[in-house]
C-alpha cells in the first residue's frame, strides 16, 4: 500500500507543479467565457442589417404595418413601395435597397400568398431570407386577423392562451426536460474530453518513461498491477483538481455576476432565471454521481491507454493507431448522447448506462432527469457494479500487459499479442 501511495504522490505531484498545469487550469475557463461572450459579440456585431423594399401586388398590405413591424426589430427594414417592379429592379441599390419582394396577386385571401419572390443581385443565407419570410408571416397574420374581424383585445386573449406542459413521473417527480437534457449532455460531453484528454496523458507518460529507461528500473520494485493502480490514480487526481478548480472559478464568477446584478436589470433577470431553472434540479445528487462516473470512466480508460504505452515505442503513429479501438469506443458514447437524451429511458440508453464502456457518458445524461423516476435505482446500483469491476479488470488485465510491454524495444506490437501477453502465465 506504501508503494501505491508512493506512486500516486509522485505521479500527482510532478505534473500538478508543471507551468503547463498552472497555465491550462487558468486560461481554459477564460478562453471559455472569451469564446461564449466574444461569439455572442460578434454576433451581435456582425449581423445582417438587410434594407427590403415591398411590391405589393395582392392589395392586402398598408404602409403603417411594415413601419410598425420596423420598430420591433431593426436588423429587417421592410419599406412598402407602389411602383412596378422592372422600375425598381434598375434602382433599387441606388436608392440604398439589399433587394426587394413581390408579393403577387391574390384571388382569395384564404388560400394565402404563395410564391413570395425576394430577388437581390447577390445571393444570401439562409437566415436572412428565413428572416425575411418570418416578417412576411407575421404580417399576413394580421391581414388575416382584420379579415376575420379580430380585434387587438381579441389578439391579446389569443396570445395568453397557451398550454403549458411539464413533465411529471408517477413519483411526483418534476423535471424541466429541456434543462434536465442540456445539463446531460454538458455532464457527458465534460467527461468524453476528460477520457480523450488525460487518457492520452497516460499514454504519453508511459511511453516516456519506457523511452528514458525508467521504468525498468521501477518495476524491479514494484508490482505491475501496484505501478499501473498508482500512476492512474496519480493522474486521476490531477484530473479532478483541475475540474474542482474550474467549479470554484464558476461558482466565483456567478455570485460576482449575481452581486453586480442589482444595478443591472438584465443581469438580474438572468441570474434569477438560473436560480428558477436548477430549483427542480437535485444538484448534490448530480454532483456525487458526476464526480463517481467522472473518475470511475477516467480509470477505466486510462488503464487501457497505459497497456498501449507500454506496449509502443517512441512511434506515435503506432501509439494513435492501437490506441484508435479505444478512442472509437469513447466516441461512440458521446454519439449515442442524442439518442439517450431523446428516449433516456429507452432500451439503448438503459443498456448503454449500464455496461461500462459507455456507462460514464450515457449514465450523466440520463441521471439529471430524475433518480430513481428515470433511472431506477437497480439500474443505477448495477452500473456503478460493473463499472467499478471493470475498471479493476482492466487495470489487472493492463498491468499484465505493461509488465511485458514495458520490457519490449524494438517491436511493433498488435492487439493480438498484448492479449497474449495479458494472458499469459506468471
Amino acid at each position: 500500500m506504501n508503494k501505491i501511495l508512493l506512486i500516486i504522490q509522485r505521479e500527482y505531484l510532478t505534473r500538478v507543479r508543471k507551468k503547463t498545469f498552472i497555465i491550462s487550469t487558468i486560461l481554459f475557463p477564460l478562453l471559455y467565457l472569451a469564446l461564449i461572450f466574444g461569439m455572442s459579440y460578434l454576433g451581435a456585431t456582425t449581423m445582417a442589417h438587410l434594407k427590403v423594399a415591398v411590391i405589393d401586388s395582392s392589395g392586402y398590405f398598408n404602409k403603417g404595418q411594415f413601419e410598425r413591424s420596423n420598430a420591433t426589430d431593426s436588423t429587417l427594414v421592410m419599406t412598402l413601395l407602389n411602383e412596378h417592379p422592372d422600375s425598381l429592379k434598375n434602382t433599387y441599390k441606388r436608392r440604398g435597397f439589399d433587394g426587394f419582394v413581390i408579393i403577387p396577386a391574390s384571388k382569395n385571401w384564404e388560400e394565402g400568398i404563395p410564391n413570395v419572390s425576394f430577388r437581390a443581385d447577390k445571393k444570401f443565407g439562409a437566415s436572412s431570407v428565413g428572416q425575411i419570410e418570418n416578417r412576411l408571416n407575421f404580417l399576413w397574420t394580421d391581414v388575416k386577423n382584420e379579415k376575420l374581424g379580430i380585434d387587438e383585445n381579441k389578439k391579446e386573449i389569443i396570445s395568453k392562451s397557451r398550454v403549458s406542459v411539464t413533465s411529471e413521473d408517477l413519483l411526483g417527480q418534476a423535471a424541466n426536460e429541456k434543462v434536465a437534457g442540456t445539463i446531460g449532455f454538458v455532464a457527458g460531453f465534460l467527461i468524453y474530453l476528460i477520457l480523450l484528454i488525460y487518457g492520452s496523458q497516460v499514454m504519453m507518460g508511459v511511453m516516456e518513461e519506457k523511452t528514458n529507461r525508467i521504468a525498468e528500473v521501477i518495476i524491479s520494485s514494484v508490482k505491475p498491477f501496484q505501478l499501473m493502480l498508482g500512476k492512474i490514480i496519480g493522474i486521476g487526481l490531477v484530473a479532478l483538481t483541475q475540474f474542482f478548480l474550474w467549479v470554484i472559478f464558476v461558482f466565483v464568477i456567478y455570485n460576482l455576476t449575481k452581486a453586480t446584478s442589482n444595478s443591472n436589470e438584465a443581469v438580474n433577470n438572468m441570474v434569477g432565471q438560473v436560480q428558477n431553472t436548477f430549483t427542480n434540479l437535485n444538484i448534490p445528487v448530480i454532483l456525487f454521481f458526476f464526480a463517481f462516473y467522472f473518475l470511475g470512466g477516467f480509470f477505466f480508460y486510462s488503464s487501457l491507454y497505459a497497456a498501449i504505452g507500454s506496449a509502443v515505442n517512441e512511434d506515435m503513429r503506432e501509439a494513435q493507431s492501437l490506441s484508435f479501438p479505444v478512442t472509437m469506443l469513447v466516441i461512440l458514447s458521446i454519439a449515442m448522447t442524442s439518442i439517450s437524451l431523446n428516449d433516456p429511458t429507452g432500451k439503448l440508453a438503459v443498456w448503454a448506462s449500464i455496461i461500462p464502456f459507455s456507462s460514464p457518458i450515457i449514465m450523466m445524461t440520463r441521471i439529471p432527469f430524475g433518480v430513481p423516476g428515470t433511472v431506477p435505482w437497480w439500474q443505477l446500483g448495477l452500473s456503478m457494479a460493473l463499472l467499478i469491476a471493470g475498471f479493476l479488470f482492466t487495470v489487472w488485465l493492463s498491468g499484465k500487459i505493461y509488465r511485458t510491454g514495458i520490457l519490449m524495444y524494438g517491436k511493433k506490437p498488435s492487439w493480438k499479442e498484448m492479449i497474449k501477453w495479458a494472458f499469459a502465465k506468471s
